[in-house]
């Protein structure tokens, strides 16, 4: 029998860790807690937007070296790096050896500020920063409108190109394909449809069919544009909210058997 420990150690094999970035939201975040897992190395860039990513750092604005009272730090710095457009340097410096796109925290609407873009999440409308001169002037890009999709799909060039033309090339890439769910669990394990129309966060209301239909669009887009991605993506029966969820009831925050089922998939691609 042979003895590994007599083995030279050009030899021996080492378990090789991932290290995984992040570009989306808490449905990928959220695996690891789920299963009982903990990340090595992990970049997690949310908050964010395809053609925020790419777009200049918005000129004046002032974040608070603290956070304001109604945000963690961690929010508080993803909403910063936001305007300040810090990602794209972020994700490079990783060297990550995948990279997991989900395209939920594109429910987010943008706005066009002089000549940039950022992205109006519940966290830049809680700073207090909208109420800064950065941002006079500032015109909302709704999110389902064709004005947003046309941005996108050129952003989602950009990506590719980008992914192409950095150290970023070498690295395993995913889409984890999601849908907002139409239906979810309540306290008893009852399964409920949602109402047609809900709300993104405080006086932002969405229509479910409006963002599947985007969905729709932006991940086939995607994955045309960059052909060498595995996909991920629970079956549609899993795709089943959880009023029971850490985050609270939300169409996209799913049941534990959802996030399970993705893990496995993740799992196969060496994360």
């Amino acid at each position: 029998m042979l003895d590994i420990d007599s083995l030279p150690d050009p030899c021996r094999k080492e378990p090789v860790l991932s290290k995984v970035a992040i570009i989306g939201s808490c449905i990928t975040r959220d695996l690891w807690p789920i299963v009982g897992a903990e990340p090595s190395d992990l970049l997690y860039i949310s908050r964010t937007s395809l053609p925020s990513l790419f777009a200049r750092p918005l000129d004046g604005v002032q974040p608070g070296e603290e956070p304001p009272p109604s945000l963690g730090a961690f929010p508080h710095r993803a909403m910063v790096n936001d305007l300040k457009k810090r990602a794209l340097a972020a994700l490079v410096a990783h060297q990550p050896s995948h990279i997991i796109f989900d395209f939920i925290d594109e429910r987010l609407d943008l706005l066009a500020v002089g000549d940039t873009i950022v992205t109006h999440s519940w966290e830049l409308d809680v700073s207090g920063y909208l109420e800064q001169p950065a941002f006079d002037g500032a015109r909302t890009i709704g999110r389902t409108s064709p004005a947003c999709d046309l941005l996108w799909l050129q952003a989602a060039d950009e990506m590719a190109a980008f992914l192409q033309a950095t150290p970023l090339r070498d690295a395993t890439l995913i889409v984890h394909e999601a849908r907002w769910a139409t239906h979810y669990l309540d306290e008893a394990g009852e399964t409920q449809a949602f109402a047609d129309e809900v709300e993104i966060f405080q006086g932002k209301p969405a229509v479910i069919a409006d963002h599947n239909a985007m969905l729709d669009l932006y991940q086939p887009a995607f994955l045309q544009r960059v052909p060498d991605a595995a996909r991920v993506a629970a079956p549609p029966e899993l795709h089943l909210a959880d009023c029971r969820h850490r985050w609270g009831l939300s169409p996209f925050h799913y049941v534990d058997d959802y996030y399970r089922e993705v893990w496995c998939g993740l799992q196969a691609l060496g994360v």
